[in-house]
């Protein structure tokens, strides 16, 4: 049987989540982090909870990794999925806010190629290079 004071803990500890998980996003993913929540404010705020709050505040918290490395898990997944370039545009950025370099990222995604085809590495390396050029980071130095 559930008390007051239960929900009152869940509540508590589901908020923790959220406000642990929000700063964890904000020092990844910076704004564009915060506009994916943000644009889902108004048809799924719960969905958005849930990326803060175990997304970011579960998982990406975690110590087993650091965040570069979370990084570069997150744009091969990305890349071999497909189709989520808004996503993959949004990690790339946050991939150059924990220190990956373009040229570190451009060799991951070359990298993939050959686990999850050209097409699909393809695709992932122009979404670089737009995050790369509206940061002024072209051309990419591969040395």
């Amino acid at each position: 049987m559930s008390t007051n004071r239960d929900s009152d803990t869940a509540a508590a500890t589901r908020e923790e989540r959220f406000e642990r998980g929000l700063a964890v996003l904000t020092s990844v993913d910076g704004e564009a982090g915060r506009r994916v929540v943000d644009a889902l404010a108004d048809i799924h705020p719960e969905l958005a909870h849930q990326i803060v709050a175990w997304g970011f505040g579960e998982i990406y918290s975690r110590p087993g990794l650091p965040p570069r490395d979370r990084q570069l898990v997150t744009l091969g997944m990305l890349t071999a999925l497909g189709g989520c370039e808004p996503q993959l545009e949004v990690h790339l950025n946050a991939a150059l806010n924990v220190g990956l370099t373009p040229a570190e990222i451009t060799e991951a995604l070359l990298h993939s190629a050959a686990y999850c085809g050209f097409p699909k590495a393809l695709n992932a390396t122009f979404v670089a290079k737009k995050v790369f050029g509206e940061r002024g980071l072209l051309p990419v130095d591969e040395r």
